[in-house]
């Protein structure tokens, strides 16, 4: 692995004496960088992050570790990664404006970048665990969705940028390595560093014995590794969503490669349905109804939202070399057809991806604070075994539930199911 010979670690001693000229910077906080106060934040798995707050306001530094930061230096990882976060944000902030945080500053050998401080904002993941609410959740993530698949591929881009786009983007090649392997291939056989709950194996041991489940999850992976339709946000999780009970926003695109467009909205779906199956450990026995109610209407929303949104595009912004209107309206013809049927692909995908990653955040390396902060690990078990069945039908026959409420039934079935 190679790292830049200048590059070094931030810590929030060196911080000041480092980034203290950067204009981005310090016309942002304000102040002294010796008063600045600073602190570091980064509860991920990978990099480093700092809150940086002086007179004037405050920012966030994103520094890339030359390791994945939950597993230690024995898993080395390219700083380089960092370049395509910071190429995800800018792309992602032209093609779903207003979602992502802004980048004020970008240092491509310290592998870091200085971007928007979202207050008073707080991760969903915690905001599902505590039982919050927020307005328009489903709505704006599936509209992120349909705005970023379709403006990244080959519909909106001429072929020319979209090509050129790959290209940059194929020299990410460790990110899709984990991703192929900790989501696609790590949960259905007894990988090095996964974990799961004790009293989950006999479910996860049947699991790891269907063949024809491992088969259809291999022919997924091989859409996922062969596909370019579209940048991904890559890991778009409960956990790469900050919200107040108002405003939505995305962070955290480090996964970011180009691929099918189901992958982020069925993963977003996947992290609201581990959410419903966690409440009843989280929700006293007079909300947990109410609040599980509310979170299928998120996944109603996020699959509506996505819809209408890509019909919308599909209306006004098909100006690639996808489906051209040369073939359809020029020549007094309908395009609705096609589509009707390319989001009906979409969606069927959208679903076996969900299945998958309901899969991965049991079973694999990196698990979801949902099921993990469930102390009675019987209960967990129990819950946990609901969400690994659901996404096995999932992945086993999308096409029953591309309907949203044969979905919303087949979650509340399970939901009732006792399996363990």
């Amino acid at each position: 692995m190679e790292i830049d010979l200048d590059y070094r670690a931030l810590s929030v001693e060196s911080l000041p004496q480092r980034l203290g000229k950067v204009e981005a910077v310090a016309s942002r906080v304000g102040g002294e960088p010796a008063t600045w106060a600073i602190r570091e934040v980064g509860d991920g798995n990978l990099n480093l992050v700092f809150i940086v707050s002086g007179s004037l306001g405050s920012v966030v530094v994103k520094q890339a570790l030359p390791y994945v930061r939950m597993v230690g230096e024995s898993w080395p990882l390219p700083t380089y990664r960092a370049h395509f976060e910071y190429y995800a944000l800018v792309r992602q902030a032209k093609r779903a404006p207003g979602i992502a945080p802004e980048v004020y500053h970008f240092d491509k050998p310290q592998a870091l970048f200085v971007m928007e401080y979202l207050h008073p904002h707080t991760i969903l993941r915690r905001k599902l665990i505590n039982g919050e609410r927020v307005a328009q959740l489903g709505e704006t993530i599936g509209q992120f969705c349909a705005r970023t698949a379709f403006r990244g591929s080959e519909l909106s881009l001429s072929s020319p940028e979209k090509k050129a786009d790959v290209g940059l983007f194929s020299g990410n090649v460790a990110i899709p390595a984990i991703t192929e392997s900790l989501v696609f291939t790590d949960p259905y056989y007894g990988a090095e560093m996964n974990h799961h709950t004790p009293e989950l194996s006999p479910v996860v041991d049947e699991l790891r014995r269907n063949t024809r489940l491992k088969a259809k999850v291999q022919r997924l992976l091989m859409k996922f590794t062969a596909n370019t339709e579209t940048m991904l946000h890559g890991d778009l999780h409960s956990g790469s969503i900050m919200a107040t009970d108002t405003e939505v926003r995305v962070i955290d695109p480090e996964f970011s490669q180009y691929g099918p467009m189901a992958f982020d909205l069925g993963m977003a779906v996947a992290n609201f349905l581990m959410a419903y199956f966690s409440q009843p450990a989280h929700r006293s026995e007079d909300e947990l109804e109410a609040y599980q109610a509310w979170i299928l209407e998120v996944i109603n929303a996020c699959f509506s939202s996505f819809d209408e949104e890509f019909r919308h595009l599909w209306q006004t912004e098909r100006t690639g070399i996808l489906f051209p209107k040369a073939l359809f309206e020029e020549q007094g013809n309908s395009a609705d057809d096609a589509c009707d049927a390319l989001l009906e692909e979409i969606r069927l995908d959208a679903l076996a991806y969900c299945g998958i990653e309901m899969h991965r955040r049991v079973l694999s390396l990196a698990h979801n604070a949902d099921f993990e902060e469930i102390e009675n690990t019987a209960l967990r078990a129990k819950l946990e075994a609901r969400n690994v069945l659901m996404g096995q039908t999932l992945i086993m026959e999308p096409e029953a539930y591309s309907d949203l409420a044969a979905l919303v039934g087949l979650a509340r079935a399970y939901n009732q199911q006792e399996v363990l």
